[in-house]
């Protein structure tokens, strides 16, 4: 890994942390792009898990791009999100409990979403899909009740 994609993902982690440890009152922005907190119920240890992600709204629902950093693997928390739907998603200090569907590169939505986030986050994940033979799946999360 270059020095570039180290510090890149060291500012990720704390990012991340900072989001999650403040209750969402720092971290709402990343680099000038939207993020949010997936909270997605481990698959193996039933534990909430916290994922800081780039998202675009889509009607009642964002948008979020399963990239990995363009890594041969999914993230983990696509794993727990297809092993059980019903997530939570925090946006600044407002949370709900949502409901999370996977669109496959297959699915006709997928072009429409895919264009919406992948240019909401400066085409980064284009260059994330280069990487990867994995076909990088779009997750639109619909909250179930309003924001709080």
């Amino acid at each position: 890994m270059s020095l570039t994609a180290s510090l890149q993902r060291a500012y990720l982690r704390v990012h991340a942390a900072l989001y999650v440890r403040s209750g969402g009152r720092i971290g709402h922005r990343l680099a000038g792009v939207p993020s949010l907190i997936l909270w997605t119920t481990g698959r193996r240890t039933g534990a909430a898990r916290p994922a800081v992600l780039i998202y675009a709204r889509d009607g009642d629902g964002y948008a979020l791009v399963a990239s990995n950093h363009g890594f041969d693997r999914p993230p983990a928390w696509l794993l727990n999100a297809e092993a059980n739907p019903e997530v939570g998603v925090q946006i600044g200090r407002r949370r709900a409990p949502a409901h999370a569907t996977v669109v496959a590169a297959d699915d006709p939505a997928y072009a429409h979403l895919w264009a919406l986030v992948n240019g909401n986050n400066h085409r980064r994940y284009a260059g994330y899909q280069a990487q990867t033979a994995r076909p990088i799946p779009v997750v639109v999360v619909t909250p179930t009740e309003p924001l709080r």
